[in-house]
């Protein structure tokens, strides 16, 4: 060990950076604006919550383990990294997670204390589109998005912005650089040659040679330049598939082994990875990161840094010239979002993805149908369209009424009616999802029927509906032709057409849809007021009337949907029959005059009156022509909830009979067990259903029975029960959270830790993953904050607080925390 001096000394000229690249795919169904249910997320409601839940949230208060695996501090990871988010990423943690969200730009504010007034955050492209791959239009406004978005969360301009994929051209960078970024972060390999600044010969460094641990000066043909960093591609790939997250002590040294003896020179060591890697990818990687920059630090092997400040207080020495069309994750440059190159996620092999080709042809091709003809519908409106487009941040980012007027007053060349300023939001919506669809993901993996596919072809699908509203062009049948030369590798999906007509063709919404799905839901949940939500559509009922005969349920109205994205409304005729059980018949039309409706409303109603379905639906069928639906028709979250609700009964007998079943033969079953007789399966299943509702059951009371608790997982273990893992283990972490809050009001109460450990105690004998993290945070606190003033107590004889004591350190000892005084 070298003396704390000489250490002191070698850390003065060594740092360390750690880039985490935060990002997920825009989820928000198109016409919704919101994530709808993704059951492969399960137990989450989507792919963002459980991605939340097991990575964003715990690094905003990670954890610091000693070596005994004892829980010593607590850490904002964001704080001490480098980091970026994506804007569309953001957009919805924003909503959904307020939380994380905010700990994520106190993080960025933390870090300005630590780097010399340089924060942590960079922007990022907007939304997350192959740069070289896209026109220079797009380029623009996908960096002028980034920009804004980011000064908007964060409150400051970013010093640099990360390119999706690390995939960059010149151009791109000509971009970064007019736009005032300083810096951009680059793979090794994607650097051509270098020379010192000044100097005249060029050195080749292809092939990764380029030395990773300073920064470097890029000209540009423009005349402008920006500074890039070219990441140790050897380590980050060991954090990404290599295993350098199971141990923050290994990361640290092998982070601090890259130094090289070079006296004097300043050297930078840093890495980039997809931030999901630390908790996602690999579970408990926030707390390899936390640890691996605590021992960092407490060691004195090296100075925590981030891109701003090394930048500002070490300025390239070399420039340096990049390699075009090349990115981190395609070998073949950027031919992964948009060839059969070979490269895919290596989990179906034989695969093709000679689909990405006609995709990338038909999103081209459709980019470049819509755009001359908004350009020049634009014009009649705005003062320059493309200038506008640039600007519709503002508006994305805040779409209160006030605000959207703001912007129109600014870029219309006249004042606007009503119904133009409609005209212009569609346009300016109609180019949102133009570049949407351009999506990296939807490319990146190994099927067209995948859900990212799917989900750029439904931005595709939003922008030609907008596109045939705004300018009559009808582009759907061109664009799902080209889409018959994207070849499935599943039979049953054939191609790219038969995928649109599969999962694109159904998500289409209009203003009659939303309609029809208010109309159905509202037999089961409506508001008094008649003023009701409809994810980002507004309901404003004119008419509602509702009657009820025994089991039968007829909803009869007329309603006002409107959109709070594109202002557009339309007043809207409905009726909808409720059968009982899921057989609901409905049907909608646009406005039709008070005379048409009360005729129509009169003679169903007559015909419900007197009983007679087949009258009604016939006479629905009549006024209302092709136009019924069903609860197929509903958007998926309220469908699932409304059929739940339908089949509440049902499930209810269905677990009486089981629970008839278990209790009948509960001690045959033991028996059973316990000779080591493989049950029937009838009975086995019986059982399995029983326990994992009564622990599920019990583990959402308010009032939690341990001793039930305790029998149920005694029978679980006995009975070989198969339980809902991740269910159970959600649910049964939430509780031990959920208990120890209610320490935090009181604090003291020792009858309450007592309850808690024992809990504990408990459920960590359940066969399942605990996330604890939430937990450990807080006993952690908490011990911070009274066990010092506890253990005074106690050593003036306060009895309660000796028992408090012996109960805190039982708690502390089964969640893994140490509290250091």
């Amino acid at each position: 060990m070298l003396p704390f001096y000489s250490m002191l000394m070698r850390s003065m000229d060594r740092f360390v950076c750690i880039h985490g690249h935060f990002y997920q795919p825009p989820r928000e169904n198109p016409w919704l604006e919101e994530v709808e249910l993704q059951e492969p997320a399960y137990p989450y409601h989507d792919w963002n919550e459980r991605i939340k839940a097991e990575c964003y949230d715990p690094n905003t208060a990670s954890r610091i383990m000693n070596p005994e695996g004892k829980i010593i501090g607590i850490v904002n990871n964001y704080s001490k990294i480098s980091f970026n988010f994506g804007p569309t990423l953001l957009y919805w943690m924003e909503r959904h997670a307020p939380h994380v969200y905010e700990a994520i730009l106190e993080a960025d504010k933390r870090s300005m204390e630590r780097f010399s007034g340089h924060g942590s955050a960079i922007a990022q492209v907007y939304n997350h589109i192959i740069m070289p791959l896209a026109n220079r239009r797009d380029k623009y406004t996908q960096v002028k998005w980034g920009i804004k978005d980011f000064e908007k969360r964060f409150e400051r301009s970013p010093e640099g912005m990360w390119l999706p994929e690390t995939a960059v051209d010149v151009e791109t960078l000509e971009v970064f650089a007019e736009l005032g970024l300083k810096f951009t972060i680059l793979a090794p390999h994607q650097a051509a040659k270098i020379r010192e600044i000044g100097g005249q010969k060029w050195f080749d460094v292809t092939g990764g040679k380029i030395d990773p641990k300073r920064a470097y000066l890029c000209r540009l043909p423009s005349g402008n330049s920006i500074n890039i960093f070219f990441y140790d591609g050897a380590i980050s790939h060991e954090v990404s598939f290599g295993g350098l997250l199971n141990n923050g002590e290994i990361f640290a040294k092998r982070l601090v082994g890259a130094f090289t003896e070079q006296g004097g020179n300043p050297q930078l060591v840093h890495i980039a990875t997809d931030g999901e890697s630390y908790g996602h990818h690999h579970p408990s990687g926030d707390m390899a990161l936390a640890y691996c920059l605590h021992y960092i630090e407490s060691n004195n092997l090296a100075r925590i840094t981030n891109y701003g400040e090394f930048l500002e207080k070490f300025p390239p020495r070399y420039e340096v010239q990049i390699i075009g069309n090349t990115s981190w994750s395609c070998v073949h440059g950027v031919e992964r979002w948009r060839s059969n190159c070979g490269c895919n996620t290596g989990t179906n092999p034989g695969w093709s993805q000679e689909w990405r080709r006609p995709l990338r042809d038909a999103m081209d091709w459709l980019r470049e149908r819509l755009a001359p003809p908004f350009e020049i519908k634009a014009s009649k409106y705005l003062k320059d369209p493309w200038e506008a487009r640039d600007d519709y941040i503002v508006v994305i980012l805040d779409r209160s009424r006030q605000n959207v007027e703001r912007f129109l007053a600014k870029h219309a060349r006249k004042d606007l009616s009503e119904e133009e300023k409609r005209m212009v939001l569609k346009l300016l919506e109609m180019q949102r999802h133009a570049m949407l669809m351009y999506a990296s993901d939807g490319w990146f993996f190994d099927e067209i029927s995948d859900i990212e596919a799917v989900q750029v072809m439904r931005y595709a699908t939003r922008a030609m509906q907008l596109g045939y509203e705004c300018l009559g062009a009808q582009l759907e049948l061109e664009y799902t032709s080209m889409l018959k030369n994207a070849p499935s590798n599943i039979p049953k999906f054939a191609n790219g057409a038969k995928v649109f007509e599969m999962f694109v063709r159904p998500a289409i919404v209009d203003l009659i849809k939303v309609g029809v799905h208010y109309a159905i839901s509202s037999l089961f949940n409506r508001k008094e007021s008649g003023l009701s939500k409809v994810y980002c559509y507004n309901v404003d009922d004119q008419i509602y009337e509702v009657s009820k005969a025994g089991r039968l349920m007829l909803a009869i109205g007329r309603s006002r949907i409107s959109s709070e994205i594109t202002w557009d409304e339309e007043v809207i005729s409905f009726s909808v029959l409720w059968l009982g059980d899921h057989n609901v018949f409905g049907g909608a039309r646009e406005f039709m005059d008070d005379n048409t409706f009360s005729a129509i409303r009169d003679k169903i109603k007559s015909s419900f009156e007197r009983a007679d379905i087949r009258e009604m639906v016939r006479s629905m069928d009549e006024f209302f022509g092709t136009s019924s639906y069903s609860l197929k028709n509903l958007f998926r979250d309220e469908q699932r909830r409304i059929i739940n609700g339908i089949l509440k009964v049902s499930v209810e007998n269905a677990t009486s009979y089981y629970r008839r079943i278990f209790e009948d033969n509960y001690p045959e079953m033991r028996f059973l067990t316990d000779m080591g007789v493989t049950p029937p399966r009838a009975l086995q299943a019986a059982m399995d259903i029983i326990i994992n509702l009564e622990i599920q059951k019990a583990l959402t009371a308010e009032e939690i029975d341990i001793e039930l608790v305790e029998r149920m997982i005694e029978d679980a273990r006995r009975l070989s029960i198969r339980l809902d893992e991740g269910l159970i283990g959600l649910k049964a972490s939430s509780k031990i959270a959920s208990e120890l809050g209610k320490l935090v009001n009181e604090p003291e109460n020792v009858e309450n830790l007592e309850k808690v450990e024992r809990l504990v105690e408990l459920l960590s004998k359940l066969p399942v993953r605990l996330n604890l993290w939430q937990s450990q945070n807080t006993i952690f606190s908490l011990g911070r904050q009274y066990y010092h003033s506890m253990r005074e107590r106690s050593e003036k004889g306060e009895e309660e607080a000796a028992r408090w004591l012996a109960a805190f350190d039982r708690l502390s000892e089964k969640l893994g925390v140490q509290v250091q005084l």
